[in-house]
């Protein structure tokens, strides 16, 4: 289902960053300075990572001390990333898909933006209603092949 809505049309351009040298402390002083829940990792205009509220989290709870830990210790690398000229509902599907709360808009390997459920649910409040629709459905599909049933009778009668 496409909305008509670019990625690039709702990304934040104004988001926060830090380097990958940047000590995890001052990264999260700096999210809560600004009251957000991550960062975006960035070395040379181009994205290395994120740091999230997650990430923080689970390193605390693995080393206890987080004094002279860098950013790119214990931020994620493998970045799910989406393009500006995306419909906001291919970012929602791919958010929900990954279990993300936010995506970096990247062109090239350039970071240019970000999105976040909360900007797409501000636009297009009715997206969540039919995404929520769309995994119930997903889910009663994956309860009826689990269950044993012919795939004959599945696209027979349930498709």
């Amino acid at each position: 289902m496409k909305t008509g809505i670019k990625v690039g049309d709702i990304m934040t351009r104004g988001f926060f960053y830090c380097e990958p040298d940047t000590k995890v402390l001052d990264a999260v002083k700096k999210m809560v300075k600004n009251r957000v829940g991550s960062l975006v990792v960035k070395k040379d205009q181009q994205i290395a990572g994120i740091i999230t509220e997650r990430d923080i989290l689970n390193s605390l709870a693995k080393r206890g001390d987080l004094r002279g830990v860098k950013v790119k210790e214990i931020m994620t690398k493998r970045v799910i990333t989406i393009s500006p000229n995306k419909d906001i509902y291919e970012a929602l599907i791919k958010m929900k898909k990954k279990n993300l709360r936010r995506l970096p808009v990247v062109e090239g390997k350039k970071v240019i933006g970000f999105i976040t459920w909360k900007d797409i649910i501000k636009i297009a409040p009715t997206l969540l209603d039919i995404i929520a629709d769309k995994i119930r459905i997903m889910e009663e599909e994956e309860k009826i092949k689990r269950a044993g049933i012919e795939e004959e009778y599945y696209e027979r009668y349930l498709k």
